[in-house]
C-alpha cells in the first residue's frame, strides 16, 4: 500500500509535483488556524487533545518537563500555560486520556516543514506504541 502513495507523491512529474504542493497547501493552513500546528512533518494531535506539541519552547513530544508550576504554567514562558497541561486538560474533556500512554519517537527533523498526511501515507511517518504493548522486546 506504501508504495501506491510513493508513486504518487514521489513521481517527480507535474502531476505528483501539484498532488503534492496542494496536500501541503491544504494541510498547513488548516492545521496552522484550527490547532496551531508547527508544520512538523510527524504529527500528533490525535493523541494529544488536539493541541501541537511542538508549542512546547523545549520541544517535548512525550510529557511536561517537570518545570511546570502547580498552577500549570510553563517554566520557560511563565505567562503562558504549558502546552503539556492543555494537552492533558483537553484529553480529559475529550475523554481520550489513554492516548497519553503512548511513546512517541523524537522529531525527525528531516521531516520539519513536510506535509504529515504526505509522510504518514508513504510511510516516512514513525508510528507511536503503547507502552510494553505492540513491539516485542526480546
Amino acid at each position: 500500500m506504501e508504495g501506491r502513495f510513493e508513486r504518487i507523491f514521489d513521481g517527480g512529474g507535474l502531476v505528483s509535483r501539484v498532488v503534492y504542493g496542494t496536500v501541503f497547501l491544504v494541510e498547513k493552513w488548516t492545521k496552522e488556524v484550527l490547532f496551531g500546528c508547527h508544520n512538523c512533518g510527524q504529527c500528533l494531535l490525535s493523541y494529544t487533545g488536539y493541541t501541537c506539541t511542538m508549542r512546547c519552547p523545549k520541544g517535548l513530544r512525550n510529557g511536561p518537563c517537570g518545570g511546570t508550576s502547580a498552577a500549570g504554567k510553563c517554566e520557560v514562558y511563565p505567562d503562558r500555560w504549558c502546552v503539556w497541561y492543555l494537552i492533558y486538560t483537553r484529553c480529559k474533556r475529550l475523554h481520550r486520556l489513554d492516548t497519553l500512554r503512548m511513546m512517541h519517537p523524537g522529531v525527525d527533523w528531516s521531516l520539519v516543514g513536510t506535509p504529515s498526511w504526505v509522510n504518514l501515507l508513504t510511510g516516512r511517518d514513525k508510528v507511536a506504541e503503547p507502552f510494553g504493548l505492540g513491539k516485542e522486546t526480546r
